[in-house]
């Protein structure tokens, strides 16, 4: 299983290319993988990167749960995958991150590629500066969820 540590700011090239950090690109060449699959973040505005096998662990957990016959199901599972992309680390360590996800997600110059155990997220780094918590606050959220 790939386990991603850190969040680093980088920069989209021209043709929205963007290096993955060396620590990332370590996990996935030691875990034999190349691919990512892009999606929208559910509750926040970035996008989330899975590794293509932890997309398909997830994806099967989901599917386990939901009856393809009951409509609200359906809706989810199709907003749930709408936009979806499959990305390819290259030889460089890049991937392409397509435009409209970029512009959906509000990133437009720096960027920031954070971990998020077996996924990263990838935020405008303004963005991602603004919904760091306060002082404190870790504390009462793992008080709170984790009694």
């Amino acid at each position: 299983m790939a386990s991603f540590v850190g969040d680093y700011t980088c920069k989209a090239d021209s043709k929205c290319r963007v290096v993955v950090p060396s620590s990332f690109r370590k996990v996935m060449t030691a875990s034999q993988q190349s691919f990512f699959v892009l999606r929208r973040n559910v509750f926040e505005k970035c996008i989330d990167m899975y590794p293509k096998d932890e997309w398909e662990k997830m994806m099967s957990g989901l599917q386990s749960r939901l009856n393809r016959f009951n409509a609200k199901h359906v809706a989810f599972l199709r907003e749930f995958c709408r936009g979806t992309q499959e990305v390819e680390m290259d030889a460089n360590g890049r991937i392409l991150l397509p435009r409209k996800m970029l512009d959906e997600a509000g990133i437009q110059k720096e960027m920031v590629l954070a971990a998020q155990d077996t996924l990263i997220q990838v935020w405008d780094a303004e963005a991602y500066d603004r919904v760091a918590l306060a002082p404190g606050k870790l504390g009462e959220l793992a008080e709170e969820i984790l009694q």
